[in-house]
């Protein structure tokens, strides 16, 4: 009940109002990212190499060659069409394209005529935010690298928060020796770089998807084991507690009916926090070259594919995905010190 009453509060707050709202929308666009997207290929790899780097708001027309089944085998960039002796001739994009080209049916479904490939396999298309260097559509890749983000985030909050609850819940229910080894681990995995941990697991795991997920996660518990350990320390000897001891409880009840429900206003905003620091470490992985891997869409291996462009004249092929990047951020920040200030959660 209190979470639910902080978080109406915290709607109240404008900007986490906003901050909600476009979280919400990016959680949308991420699970209906193959509705939205215009490039319908897997991860949106289609490639048009005569339209590469293209500024946004480019318009072509592509010619899709299909094989007998419907499925989707070639699509050319066409700047202009013109019939010859009943014939239909294209003009390819490109700076070499000079003259027009008989259109071949070969190819395409059986009793295919000029007029159904005019008609259905020629279709005026847009690229709102332009294309990357190897001619795909960025509008495209950019919300399908939204599932990329979103998700580690997710995975590694969750592992972040299995592993430092357990650790650091029982350390400071139990106390002792116990206390002492689980503290003596935190502050061991405290002292190392979290990047150079998420990189030296990444390498052992290998290079790939889940790799990467699992490395974030475990690099993350102990900001939570530590928060968890000196809360239940605090808790365990509240008044409520002890009259669970007396009662006769279980250890195991008095955690899970008595100490963890209060654990969990401080936990939601360190999972925002973890959240973001999340998606930073995944995209300075990608950017690496160590993160997903191609030709998997990633915001910050959008980044690292065209940053040399911001001094060719080009720089929103690195500019857009680099603002993706901040606002997601900002926004999971902004959002976790709307919480703590309607949980009045004070370190």
């Amino acid at each position: 009940m209190q979470i639910l009453q902080a978080f109406k509060r915290t709607l109240k707050d404008p900007l986490g109002l906003v901050s909600f709202v476009y979280i919400v929308f990016l959680v949308c666009m991420a699970v209906f990212a193959d509705l939205v997207v215009p490039d319908k290929s897997p991860y949106a790899n289609q490639m048009h190499l005569s339209i590469h780097s293209k500024p946004p708001g480019f318009e072509t027309m592509l010619l899709q060659r299909v094989d007998e089944n419907g499925n989707l085998m070639e699509e050319i960039p066409v700047q202009a069409t013109k019939w010859e002796s009943n014939q239909l001739f294209y003009l390819e994009e490109g700076l070499g394209a000079t003259y027009f080209k008989p259109l071949v049916l070969t190819g395409f479904p059986e009793g295919t005529t000029y007029e159904i490939v005019e008609k259905e396999y020629l279709k005026k298309t847009s690229f709102i935010w332009g294309t990357d260097k190897f001619g795909r559509d960025l509008f495209s890749r950019m919300v399908l690298g939204t599932r990329i983000s979103l998700s580690i985030g997710f995975v590694a909050v969750f592992i972040s928060l299995l592993l430092g609850v357990f650790l650091g819940g029982i350390g400071g229910f139990l106390g002792g020796r116990t206390d002492q080894v689980v503290l003596w681990l935190i502050n061991v995995v405290w002292s190392i770089p979290s990047l150079l941990m998420v990189i030296a697991i990444t390498l052992a795991l290998g290079k790939g998807f889940w790799q990467v997920f699992i490395a974030v996660g475990l690099t993350m518990w102990v900001e939570v084991a530590r928060l968890t350990r000196g809360l239940v320390i605090s808790i365990k000897e509240q008044t409520h507690v002890d009259a669970a001891r007396v009662l006769g409880f279980s250890p195991l009840r008095i955690f899970t009916h008595h100490i963890f429900p209060l654990l969990i206003p401080s936990l939601i905003v360190l999972s925002t926090a973890n959240f973001a620091s999340a998606i930073l470490i995944e995209s300075g992985l990608s950017f690496l070259g160590i993160g997903a891997q191609p030709p998997i869409p990633s915001w910050g291996g959008m980044i690292k594919d065209h940053y040399r462009y911001i001094i060719l004249g080009k720089p929103y092929l690195a500019i857009i995905p680099g603002i993706a990047i901040m606002s997601v951020v900002l926004a999971f920040m902004l959002i976790g010190n709307s919480l703590r200030d309607a949980l009045d959660v004070k370190g």
